[in-house]
């Protein structure tokens, strides 16, 4: 039995620490950084494309392949001007729900918290202020089914960028993504990293395809032949996406410039971070880990766990694998909110699990709750940012704040 030192600790409502460090009298230590209201932190956004969220069935970040192609960007789109700001590109239909970049708005409004959008990999050119480190005609990966996603040349050099801007921090960083089918290429970074967690693998469905998952990797993984001990980079050559090196590398470069990192998600951030240990000899490993921490969402981590005969979750098994694995502690946190009190459906879908986790949400809205705001005041910012995206009638930031601070 783990002992469990968040009790200790007064944590928000409803929020929970997870994986191995959790039960370590550490934990404190690793989450002074997240609680500190004072310091100010650098929040990247990374939109990227792959072809794997092309195959049908493979992912619900949007109905049909086509609106999958600009998800991201009306992801980022959302999160940066709101549900009544202008926007070129409509959030794409989904089977139920809505996107979690309307979670990240209200909580990173409530932070005052601004996004940086790093775009790498898309069919089209966000029609928003970002940091391209690519030239656009790169597009996105090729389907992991191929075995050869990206050329190794390409990223060498999005690693070495990566590494570069999280090099020069100065601050903390949270990092988040918004990559449809980026479950699917999480899976198989893992897999050729030699982790069989196929099992423990979410999707953005209600139900995961699991066997298509497990097909597609399978037939890139062979199709690519990594041999004995490939490095990472080959691997993301092989079977990842274009966010991938990028946020191996912001995280290398963090831990350059000593200083924490909150991962925004969930299966796609273990992966990045199980890369990253990959890459590094065996004493700097436990340094990496120390300084890192996965945030998330309560229906990412509470799916498929049965706390009535204290089983973990598959995102606590998968976390204490990858850390099993290269010989360090693990730490992942998840926010209290829930939305069964909802005014709208769609919110509500997240109790069903129709959506469960993207764009940062479960971190955002863990931090907004570190810093003072209830559940009850989040789920009513929700209420009233979807209010505005059907109404389509402006709702001041000043509206919204005043709200969650009522």
């Amino acid at each position: 039995m783990k002992k469990d030192f968040s009790a200790l600790l007064d944590f928000p409502e409803g929020c929970r620490a997870f994986g191995c460090a959790a039960s370590s009298s550490q934990l404190g230590l690793r989450l002074k950084p997240w609680r500190n209201t004072e310091r100010d932190i650098v929040f990247f956004l990374v939109i990227a494309g792959s072809r794997t969220a092309e195959v049908q069935g493979i992912s619900a970040a949007g109905s049909t392949s086509a609106a999958r192609r600009f998800t991201a960007v009306a992801d980022a789109e959302l999160l940066l001007n709101g549900p009544g700001g202008k926007r070129m590109w409509p959030l794409p239909p989904l089977p139920a729900g809505i996107s979690p970049a309307l979670i990240s708005y209200v909580a990173s409004r409530w932070i005052g918290l601004d996004p940086f959008v790093i775009s790498v990999g898309l069919p089209q050119p966000p029609p928003f202020t970002h940091l391209r480190i690519e030239s656009p005609s790169y597009g996105p990966a090729d389907c992991i089914s191929t075995g050869h996603a990206m050329t190794f040349t390409r990223v060498s050099g999005l690693w070495s960028k990566g590494f570069f801007l999280g090099r020069r921090l100065k601050k903390p960083l949270l990092l988040a993504e918004s990559v449809p089918g980026g479950t699917t290429t999480a899976q198989a970074v893992l897999a050729g990293l030699g982790l069989q967690v196929a099992d423990l693998i979410s999707g953005s469905g209600l139900r995961a395809p699991i066997q298509l998952k497990k097909d597609l990797v399978g037939k890139g993984l062979n199709a690519a032949d990594l041999g004995s001990e490939p490095s990472p980079q080959k691997i993301i050559a092989a079977v990842g996406d274009p966010f991938q090196p990028v946020a191996v590398g912001l995280l290398l470069g963090a831990m350059e410039a000593r200083q924490p990192v909150l991962l925004g998600g969930g299966s796609q951030m273990v992966a990045v971070l199980a890369l990253a240990l990959a890459a590094l000899s065996t004493e700097l490993r436990e340094r990496l880990a120390a300084g890192v921490v996965i945030g998330t969402t309560s229906w990412l981590l509470n799916e498929g766990a049965n706390s009535s005969f204290g089983e973990d979750s598959p995102l606590e098994d998968l976390l204490d694998i990858v850390g099993d694995h290269f010989g360090v502690d693990l730490l992942g946190l998840s926010t209290g909110l829930h939305f069964h009190e909802s005014a709208h459906q769609s919110l509500r879908d997240y109790e069903i699990g129709y959506v469960k986790e993207g764009v940062g949400a479960g971190a955002l809205a863990l931090l907004a709750q570190l810093q003072g705001a209830s559940c009850k005041q989040l789920v009513e910012g929700c209420d009233l940012a979807m209010d505005e995206l059907l109404m389509q009638s402006p709702l001041s930031e000043e509206k919204l704040r005043g709200c969650l601070n009522a």
